[in-house]
């Protein structure tokens, strides 16, 4: 049976940083004395960015641990925790498995590109980033091993824009919303990116614009802003703003 794409949500705001943040990136550029553990970069503007795969990865792993919606892969010593196979998280998040029935993902998360990039490049040392010193203790000996890791400091902002495609056979498009809104929920209490554990990667979201297109609208030029149906959604979104810091 065929399966027709009735519409497309997109969802844009803006994900604030209340914590620096640090995805990896490549240290090539390393040199003695300077930063051990580089963040990301966009080799065109030097600018940080926040890759697309690692807020959609942690938005369906938080979701998926709530829900205990992983299953335990084998017998092993070490339990290896994967991925849903059905259910609301495989109808958002999609299912790329082998060992099961694929499905694609309804959501599209774009990488995120810094915002205040002026402000950042006045602001800091080391272009839109800063050097955060820590220290390792050897619980033997005591001594002392100081590293160095990058971080986009906290203030940066960078812009979020999520696409959800709703198809007709699914009829699930609110609980794909609340899917959503869920994980968003679930990252501003937890962290995105390395060493959450020692503050890094505090985040809030703000949601400015929830817009709708139909399928048909693209063929009848209509598509190009969409209709706002963000009202509908404006309690979820004011919860999703109450966590950022004051």
């Amino acid at each position: 049976m065929a399966n027709k794409l009735l519409k497309k949500i997109e969802i844009t705001g803006i994900l604030t940083l209340e914590t620096g943040l640090h995805i990896g990136g490549t240290n090539s550029s390393m040199s003695i004395g300077g930063i051990d553990k580089a963040v990301i970069r966009n080799p065109l503007n030097n600018q940080p960015f926040i890759p697309g795969s690692s807020l959609k990865g942690k938005m369906r792993s938080l979701f998926e641990v709530s829900k205990e919606l992983f299953y335990d892969e084998g017998e092993r010593k070490s339990p290896r925790f994967t991925a849903a196979k059905e259910g609301v998280s495989v109808d958002l998040f999609g299912n790329a498995s082998s060992n099961s029935k694929q499905k694609p993902s309804r959501l599209i998360v774009r990488d995120l590109s810094l915002v205040n990039h002026k402000l950042l490049l006045e602001k800091t040392e080391i272009p839109y980033t800063e050097g955060k010193t820590e220290v390792v203790i050897d619980r033997i000996t005591s001594a002392a091993m100081p590293r160095q890791n990058e971080r986009v400091p906290a203030g940066a902002q960078f812009r979020l824009n999520l696409v959800i495609n709703v198809w007709e056979q699914d009829n699930n498009e609110s609980q794909l919303i609340e899917t959503l809104f869920s994980s968003l929920q679930l990252l501003t209490d937890d962290y995105l990116g390395g060493h959450g554990s020692r503050g890094y990667g505090q985040v809030s979201i703000d949601i400015k614009e929830m817009t709708e297109k139909s399928s048909d609208a693209y063929y009848n030029g209509d598509a190009t802003d969409g209709v706002s149906i963000i009202a509908a959604w404006q309690t979820q979104i004011n919860r999703l703003k109450s966590k950022a810091l004051a």
